[in-house]
């Protein structure tokens, strides 16, 4: 928060009107932040050996910010007869980084760059349910680590 913070603040962001604009994107980064922190104490705690630790690690991170995407969006074009935007709403929940990604894009209101998509997101996303939606989700997100990591944690011999 304070990289990215302390620029914005010294060149007036108190003063302007996109103050709401950064603060999702804060928002967004902190619970980024949060979420790979905590898969990443699951990750620690459940292997012993710490590169294949790391190496789970890098998978997860690699899924979620690139092979998920290519999967969402291959589904996309295969199914592009019928009618699935519910689909993609539902499928955009279930990744953190896309969910993110796409508050930050219809907060700064440049949604019309992802076409008929951004459409479709922009009328969901875009209201005031869908927001907070979105920020439950993402603080669900948060959470979901905790679990697996108190259960490893507790059959480890430390």
């Amino acid at each position: 928060m304070l990289g990215a913070g302390i620029p914005f603040v010294i060149y007036g962001l108190f003063r302007s009107a996109e103050i709401w604009n950064f603060s999702v994107l804060l928002i967004s980064g902190v619970f980024l932040t949060l979420i790979f922190t905590g898969f990443s104490f699951m990750i620690t705690v459940r292997n012993e050996n710490p590169i294949k630790g790391f190496g789970i690690a890098i998978l997860v991170w690699l899924f979620l910010a690139v092979i998920y995407d290519g999967l969402f969006l291959l589904s996309l074009i295969i199914f592009q007869d019928y009618p699935i935007e519910k689909l993609a709403l539902v499928l955009t929940i279930f990744n953190p980084i896309d969910l993110s990604r796409i508050l930050v894009i219809l907060k700064m209101d440049i949604s019309a760059l992802l076409g008929y998509t951004g459409a479709v997101f922009n009328k969901f996303f875009g209201t005031q349910a869908g927001m907070l939606l979105s920020l439950l989700m993402l603080a669900l997100w948060t959470v979901i680590p905790a679990p697996g990591f108190l259960y490893f944690a507790r059959e480890k011999d430390f």
